[in-house]
Order: structure tokens, then C-alpha cells, then sequence
């Protein structure tokens, strides 16, 4: 249940679906839950976090669901976009006010996004659909735990290692991101981000920096910014994890599946982004997994460079020497 929480797309009806098969009916379910969740908090207070918490909580609903005989997929988005207006309306937004962009997402966006990120992103968007310049937007994440960034601007290669270059510069790690290219060419991306360090940050000033930077950040005329590489620790070079790089087909048909486990380190996304723009492929999903000083990161990917087993091999070898 941890593994498919944190690497797996539980957006995905097939993803769910496998996973209600395997478990077999809901009492096995909750006593799974019960169990991974005791067994985080049981292994050391800095591997549990809100943010996990909600992972399993959200893969526990979707499939307790699934196992009642409910479909998750397309059946309840009336229902989403219904309960978002009314979500939209105690802003004093008209109820129309959502419909120049819905028009332009696919059934597969409303269904990974529960009812408050999808009225909070139509609340930011809905004047600026048609926005030639990129639109980022922050907020205290509704999980309670780091922030919540949306990123809405005409898509392009170049912007996930943009962004994964942003957040690494000032020292926050990416737990999740949400990838989504709308019908009109747009990308709307949502990252799950925290500051890992503490520092104690004011948040209400800190937003404001993380809207006006990254959007200059993702400024087109603007050179990509290198993030610094970060050093290995004291104890992870005399105790060196093992690094892995591995690509395998996407169960669901829809890409790839890319799993990166190796040291933590600094710019360790961004380095891997970088790669990824070279080989002409394009992030759709990510699940980052910080455990103490390793990571296990999880990419849903496609693209020109995964089309045939040379340069699948490829990417995995230019991979695997950004990261040694």
C-alpha cells in the first residue's frame, strides 16, 4: 500500500483497479491501512509526514470505493465540477466563471484532482486562460504540511527542469507533481512542495517571492538557471547507497515508469530534468520520496526518446551519470 500510494498514478482507474484486486474485499483493506500507517510512524519520526498521511488516505477511499462496485473515473465528474461552483460562488465568481477553461481539460484532469485544487485553480485561472505569460500561483497546502504551487503557462520542453531548478536554488524538495497539458497547448502543473530544513520560513511573504521568482524563472527570453550541485554527506560517502536507474513500460499503457534510488543531494531533480528535456521526453506524473538521505523517485514519462530500446538505454545511461 505504501509503494502504491507513493509511486504509483492512484489518479489512474487501472491503477485502482489492480490494486482493489489484489486486496479482495474492504476488511482486508482496513486493516492493510492500519497497518502501513503504524509501520511509517513506527519506523522514525522523519519518515512520516502529512503529506504521506494523505497519500494512503486518498488510495484507501478510491479503493474502498472501487471494491463497493463504485467507478471513481468518469462517473462522479458532474458531480466535481457541480460542488466547485458552488466552491467558486462563495467568491462571488459567476457560474459560468470556470467553463472557458474546463473546456479545454480532458475527463483524465478531473479525475486526479479533488474538488478543492480544481475550484481553487478555476478561481486562478479564469481570467487568464488565454494568458500569454506564465501564471504561478501559491498557497499553504490543504494537507498541512509545505506549499501547494500551481504553474499555468503555454507548454514547451523546457519547463519541468525550469521549475525543478527554482525549487532546488532555494532548498525546497518537490514531493509531488501533477503534470497536465490542457487541449489548447497549455501546461497545468501543480507541485507539492516543502521545506525539508525548517527553517521557519514566513509563509505570507514567502509566497509572494515564489509567484513573482518562478514566474521570471520561467520567462522564455530568460536563460535556463543551473541549480548548484549539492555534496554528498559525511555519511553518505563513507556509507554510499547504491544507485539505481530503472525504465520499464507503464502497466497502464500510458508511458513509462522511470525509478531513480540513490544518495539525496542537491539539484538532484534538476539534474535529472536536464536529461530528460535532452532526450525529448516529457514528465506527466512524479512522485518524489525522501527517505533520511535517500530518495526513491518515481517519473511517469513519454516521448521521441523512449520509442525504441537504444534510446531507452540511452536515457538510462545519461541518467545514471548525473547521478553518480
Amino acid at each position: 500500500m505504501s509503494r502504491t500510494s507513493q509511486k504509483e498514478d492512484t489518479s489512474d482507474p487501472d491503477v485502482i483497479a489492480a490494486f482493489a484486486k489484489r486486496i479482495g474485499d474492504s476488511r482486508r483493506l482496513t486493516a492493510l491501512y492500519l497497518l502501513t500507517v503504524a509501520d511509517i510512524r513506527g519506523t522514525s519520526p522523519k519518515v512520516w509526514n502529512a503529506w504521506k498521511g494523505k497519500l494512503l488516505e486518498d488510495l484507501y477511499h478510491a479503493t474502498l470505493a472501487k471494491l463497493a462496485g463504485g467507478d471513481q473515473a468518469m462517473a462522479n465528474i458532474a458531480a466535481k465540477q457541480a460542488e466547485a461552483r458552488i466552491k467558486l460562488a462563495l467568491y462571488g465568481l459567476p457560474s459560468s466563471a470556470p467553463d472557458a477553461l474546463w473546456q479545454q481539460l480532458d475527463g483524465r484532469y478531473f479525475v486526479r484532482y479533488d474538488v478543492r485544487d480544481i475550484a481553487w485553480q478555476a478561481r486562478m485561472l479564469w481570467r487568464r486562460t488565454h494568458s500569454t505569460q506564465a501564471v504561478v500561483q501559491a498557497r499553504l497546502s490543504p494537507v498541512g504540511e509545505g506549499i501547494q504551487v500551481l504553474v499555468y503557462t503555454p507548454d514547451r520542453p523546457d519547463l519541468f527542469a525550469r521549475i525543478c531548478g527554482f525549487f532546488a536554488r532555494i532548498q525546497y524538495t518537490i514531493l509531488e507533481a501533477k503534470i497536465h497539458t490542457t487541449q489548447h497547448g497549455y501546461a497545468l502543473d501543480s507541485f507539492q512542495v516543502m521545506d525539508l530544513a525548517n527553517r521557519g520560513i514566513h509563509y505570507r511573504d514567502f509566497l509572494s517571492y515564489v509567484e513573482h521568482e518562478l514566474a521570471r524563472d520561467l520567462d522564455p527570453a530568460q536563460p535556463i538557471q543551473a541549480a548548484p550541485r549539492g555534496r554528498l554527506s559525511r555519511h553518505q560517502r563513507h556509507h554510499p547507497y547504491p544507485t539505481t536507474v530503472r525504465l520499464e513500460a507503464d502497466a497502464q499503457g500510458h508511458g513509462h515508469k522511470l525509478t531513480i534510488i540513490c544518495a539525496d543531494r542537491g539539484g538532484l531533480l534538476f539534474a535529472v530534468a536536464e536529461v530528460l528535456m535532452r532526450h525529448d521526453v516529457s514528465v506527466y506524473a512524479a512522485k518524489i520520496d525522501t527517505l533520511g538521505e535517500r530518495v526513491e523517485d518515481t517519473f511517469l514519462i513519454r516521448g521521441e526518446g523512449l520509442l525504441t530500446p537504444a534510446t531507452q538505454h540511452a536515457l538510462e545511461a545519461d541518467i545514471l551519470s548525473v547521478l553518480l
